[in-house]
């Protein structure tokens, strides 16, 4: 079951976690910040394999949870927004441009990792 969100404990070796209700960045798990998961307050990639819980098991999140992790993420974006200096209208016209042309971008990104 889901309690309440948290952004978890950081694994200072960048570990694969998956499921459990402990670590930020890991995968298929409850409550924490990361990917595949249920309740977490955001997405967190690590850089690991992502195993997902069931599209059930996400919608049987409680409301309140549901609610804390959304001001939580809101919280978070917010604050990584003042860290670097960007209003919520520089935010949104930032994805806006990039959005037209991330298709382009990771094109581009597997051309060159492949040339090196």
């Amino acid at each position: 079951d889901v309690s309440s969100p948290k952004h978890g404990k950081v694994d200072p070796l960048n570990m694969p976690h998956v499921g459990g209700n402990m670590w930020a960045g890991g995968t298929g798990g409850r409550d924490t910040a990361g990917l595949g998961g249920k309740g977490g307050p955001y997405r967190l990639d690590a850089g690991h394999r992502v195993y997902q819980v069931s599209q059930a098991e996400k919608d049987a999140v409680p409301e309140e949870v549901k609610r804390a992790a959304r001001e939580m993420g809101e919280k978070a974006f917010k604050r990584r927004l003042k860290e670097i200096q960007m209003s919520e209208y520089d935010a949104s016209t930032y994805e806006r441009f990039s959005g037209a042309v991330r298709r382009q971008v990771q094109s581009l990104r597997i051309i060159l990792d492949n040339l090196q």
